[in-house]
């Protein structure tokens, strides 16, 4: 899908996504559907959020509104935005330019389910991440499933899928940020292993786990303790067990 201008578009839905995309970026919110027979507070939140900002509300049917989603039916809440693909930073490196303090990102490798990929945007958010990489050859995209996952975070997080993960992993070890890989079969424990301030946190795939060429640029590679009977985690619950754990120690 695309706007009139060119520029590629997507579907945030829900009022989380919605209400997200509209404080975050709303010059990227082109125009957004509510069902007609809301007219509750959410709905009222929306429709005021989106006068401030000057975007068009289109009062639509509940069918519509699963059509316009591809399949999400009810989760959708009764609202989606169609807001245009982009991001307030023009490159990683325009982001970390900017960045007061140690920067603290989430590299995912292999992650292609967007159920995933919305849980990982979330926690990584609520951990006070600055951004998400991952590849474009290996990687769920940003789409109507992952924003209502995310709830918002879709929306306020960075999210750079760059065409060699290797070599921007490279980029950021010049620029002494520490490359930590999560593996069962780590060197150290994540609670009792030391590490420098700037981090970025390496997850792999389920199963998969992390490339050969990925685990190579790792600075170290660590273990989350296990005590019970299972042998992993999700890779949204490991992120977050790892994220919370670098910003308490920050």
């Amino acid at each position: 899908m695309n706007s009139k201008s060119g520029a590629p578009t997507r579907i945030a839905a829900g009022f989380h996504a919605v209400l997200a995309a509209l404080r975050a970026n709303p010059r990227s919110v082109l125009e957004i559907h509510l069902d007609e027979t809301r007219e509750d507070g959410r709905a009222k939140d929306v429709l005021s959020a989106a006068d401030k900002a000057g975007v068009r509300v289109l009062r639509v049917t509940a069918e519509r509104l699963s059509g316009l989603t591809g399949g999400l039916h009810g989760r959708h809440q009764g609202v989606i935005a169609r807001v245009q693909i982009g991001t307030q930073f023009k490159s990683l490196d325009d982001l970390l330019d900017g960045i007061e303090g140690p920067p603290l990102l989430l590299v995912l490798d292999g992650v292609t389910d967007p159920h995933n990929l919305g849980a990982c945007l979330r926690v990584a958010d609520a951990a006070g991440a600055h951004a998400v990489i991952a590849p474009k050859d290996r990687a769920a995209g940003i789409g109507a499933i992952v924003s209502k996952v995310a709830s918002g975070a879709a929306e306020a997080l960075p999210y750079f899928m760059v065409t060699n993960l290797a070599r921007t992993l490279s980029e950021l070890k010049e620029r002494e940020i520490w490359i930590i890989g999560m593996d069962e079969r780590g060197e150290q424990g994540l609670y009792e292993a030391q590490w420098p301030a700037a981090t970025a946190w390496v997850m792999g795939a389920e199963g998969e786990g992390m490339r050969r060429l990925t685990r190579e640029r790792c600075d170290t590679l660590l273990r989350i303790p296990m005590s019970g009977t299972v042998a992993s985690l999700n890779v949204s619950v490991a992120a977050g067990v790892c994220l919370f754990e670098a910003r308490r120690r920050t």
